[in-house]
C-alpha cells in the first residue's frame, strides 16, 4: 500500500479524501465508500496499489471502444472496490471483493504489455479511478514506453485528480447509466453531474466513447433517449455511443432489455449522433461503422471479429472525411 493522494487531515487524525465527489469523512481505522482507500493513525492509505486482482488480453471492442485501433488485443487489468453501488453491478464481484494478494508493479504492466504484443493497457473490471496512486504511476511507465493507455471507467471523480491525469491516457470508455439524477442517488450512490463534467472534460483531451446500460423500467423511454443524444451531441456529436442490452445481476431482477426496445434507442439516438452501437445482443444490428458523411462502410464487425474496410488512417476511404478514429494504420 501507499499514502493516497488528494486529501486532507483533521482533527482527532479524521480525514477527507478528495479523490471522488463522495469526499468521505473517514474516521482512524475506517475505510472511505470505495473501500480501498484507509485511514491509519490519521493518514489515508491507498491498499490497492500494486495489487491486481484480474489480468488478461482483452479484443479492445470488449472494452467498449470501437474507434480506438479497431480489431486489435489490449492487456487489461483490474483491481477490487467501487465509489458506486449499482444494484445491476455486472462485476459486483471485484466491487465486494478484499484486497487482493498479487502484486504487480509499474515496470512490470510494461513488461507485460511488451510480452504479449499489446496496442497498450486499460485498466478495468472494477472502477479505476480508485487506483488512482497506481494508475498514475503505471500510467506513465505505460506512456513512456511508448504504449496507450485506456480507462473504462464510471467517470464519477472530482475535476483536479482528472486534469492530473488525463494528459497521460489515451482513450475512454465512461458509463453513462441514465440522464436522471434520482436514477444516480437511488440506484447506483452516486450522483448524474460530476459523471457529466468527466465526459465534458475527457472529450476535449482524449478519444471518449460513452456507454449506456439500458434497463426495462428505469431509464428505456423514449426522453431517456433524447435527453442522452443531446447531452452528447451538444458535447461532441462525434462521441460513439454504446446502447447495452441489460441482463439480471446482482440485485436487479428485471427481465432482459426486449430486443425492441434496443432498436428503437438506436433509432432515436441516431437523429443526433453520428456513431451508435449496440451491445450484449446475439444480432450484427448496430455493429458496423459507417461514415456519416456518405455512409459507406468503414469498420465492419460481427462478435469481436472486426474487420477495417473503408479507413485510411482516420479518414473515410471513399469520401475523404475526418471520422472520428484512431488507427495504427
Amino acid at each position: 500500500m501507499l499514502e493516497a493522494r488528494y486529501y486532507i487531515k483533521r482533527d482527532n487524525n479524521r480525514v477527507v479524501c478528495g479523490l471522488c465527489p463522495h469526499e468521505c469523512t473517514i474516521s482512524d481505522g475506517k475505510r472511505g465508500i470505495c473501500g480501498v482507500r484507509e485511514n491509519q493513525g490519521g493518514t489515508l492509505y491507498a491498499l490497492t496499489y500494486e495489487r491486481v486482482a484480474s489480468a488478461q488480453m482483452d479484443p479492445i471492442e470488449k472494452k467498449p471502444l470501437y474507434h480506438f485501433y479497431p480489431g486489435s488485443q489490449i492487456l487489461s487489468l483490474g483491481s477490487v472496490g467501487c465509489n458506486f453501488s449499482c444494484g445491476f453491478c455486472q462485476n459486483w464481484s471485484l466491487v465486494t471483493s478484499p484486497v487482493p494478494g498479487t502484486e504487480c508493479t509499474a515496470s512490470d504492466v510494461v513488461e507485460l504489455a511488451r510480452k504479449y504484443s499489446s496496442i497498450g493497457v486499460a485498466y478495468t473490471y472494477n472502477e479505476p479511478f480508485i487506483w488512482y496512486e497506481f494508475l498514475m504511476d503505471a500510467g506513465r511507465a505505460v506512456k513512456e514506453a511508448g504504449f496507450s493507455n485506456v480507462l473504462v471507467t464510471n467517470g464519477f471523480v472530482n475535476p483536479e485528480p482528472l486534469s492530473e491525469i488525463i494528459p497521460i491516457i489515451d482513450a475512454m470508455n465512461i458509463d453513462l447509466k441514465a440522464m436522471n439524477d434520482e436514477f444516480y442517488r437511488t440506484h447506483c450512490g452516486g450522483s448524474l453531474e460530476p459523471v457529466l463534467d468527466t465526459i465534458r472534460a475527457a472529450s476535449e483531451s482524449c478519444l471518449v466513447e460513452v456507454t449506456n446500460l439500458v434497463i426495462p423500467g428505469y431509464n428505456d423511454a423514449d426522453e431517456d433517449f433524447r435527453k442522452l443524444a443531446d447531452f452528447i451531441a451538444e458535447t461532441n456529436p462525434d462521441i460513439p455511443l454504446h446502447l447495452s442490452r441489460y441482463f439480471p445481476h446482482r440485485s436487479f431482477s428485471a427481465s432482459p432489455t426486449p430486443e425492441e426496445t434496443m432498436m428503437r434507442a438506436l433509432s432515436v439516438v441516431r437523429e443526433k449522433l453520428n456513431y451508435v452501437y449496440v451491445g450484449n445482443m446475439r444480432s450484427d444490428k448496430g455493429q458496423d461503422s459507417l461514415c456519416p458523411h456518405c455512409e459507406s462502410v468503414l469498420v465492419r464487425r460481427s462478435g469481436y471479429v472486426t474487420r477495417s474496410v473503408g479507413l485510411t488512417e482516420s479518414r473515410c476511404s471513399s469520401c475523404g472525411a475526418d471520422v472520428h478514429f484512431i488507427t495504427g494504420m
